[in-house]
């Protein structure tokens, strides 16, 4: 999964990857230097790869880049980020 090509879409705020013919994403809402992750979606065909896992990854390497601050509301992201305490210093 190493190989997975990931877009980001700054506008309307979303990563993206396709596996197989089947779209995955992530969305986030900007406010106040805060990425505030709302939805990681998986298709179920595709699901089990750790493909949510690289998104969220994705998203938390770009936020770092760009020096936001990162806020997970999605349950996934939530989760995903206290397995992940190389991140915790973004969450804001």
């Amino acid at each position: 999964m190493s190989g997975l090509d990931i877009i980001h879409h700054g506008i309307p705020g979303r990563f993206l990857t396709e596996v197989d013919g089947h779209v995955a994403n992530l969305d986030y809402e900007m406010a106040d230097g805060i990425m505030h992750i709302t939805h990681t979606h998986v298709p179920e065909a595709i699901g089990g790869r750790g493909i949510a896992g690289k998104l969220v990854e994705a998203a938390f390497h770009h936020a770092r880049v760009e020096g936001w601050k990162v806020r997970p509301l999605c349950s996934y992201a939530e989760a995903w980020v206290k397995r992940h305490v190389e991140y915790a210093d973004l969450l804001g």
